[in-house]
């Protein structure tokens, strides 16, 4: 069953360190070339839509993190499975503290400042997915070897 977890918990990290690098590098940059007339539409619509891409693999990430936490895994004790705890911590707090905030202000009006703090804090989450991701694939020959 650890293992299991294990594998759907790497799974979501890996998928959302897809995701966030395409958001960084594509999606947000763009944000300064929706039209003025147009930007508080096309935000509301990228936030609507958004949710149901990155809600599930999120709260997947967050409930198989608990669980291996709560089912005291051994794979949880692991220094590198905590290590990449802390930093799923830090995403979510950086999601809460600077993103959600910013996709409020902008939801009411285009700001090009509001835009670009976004793209700049945004790094927090790209490089906190990133090293979570280096950090539980390093984990997975351990994993298999111990088939827990």
């Amino acid at each position: 069953m650890d293992l299991w977890l294990f594998g759907l918990h790497v799974f979501a990290t890996v998928f959302m360190t897809g995701l966030i690098w395409f958001v960084q590098v594509v999606h947000y940059p763009l944000f300064g070339w929706v039209p003025g007339d147009g930007f508080v539409a096309y935000e509301r619509e990228h936030v609507r839509r958004t949710g149901w891409v990155v809600g599930p693999p999120m709260l997947l990430e967050v409930g198989t993190a608990g669980a291996l936490i709560a089912l005291r895994a051994p794979l949880a004790a692991d220094p590198r499975f905590l290590a990449a705890f802390g930093l799923l911590l830090l995403v979510w707090v950086a999601t809460a503290v600077f993103s959600v905030p910013a996709h409020n202000r902008l939801s009411d009006t285009p700001d090009p400042r509001t835009i670009r703090r976004l793209v700049a804090t945004n790094w927090l989450r790209t490089v906190g997915w990133s090293a979570r991701s280096a950090l539980l694939i390093a984990m997975i020959p351990d994993a298999l070897l111990t088939g827990r």
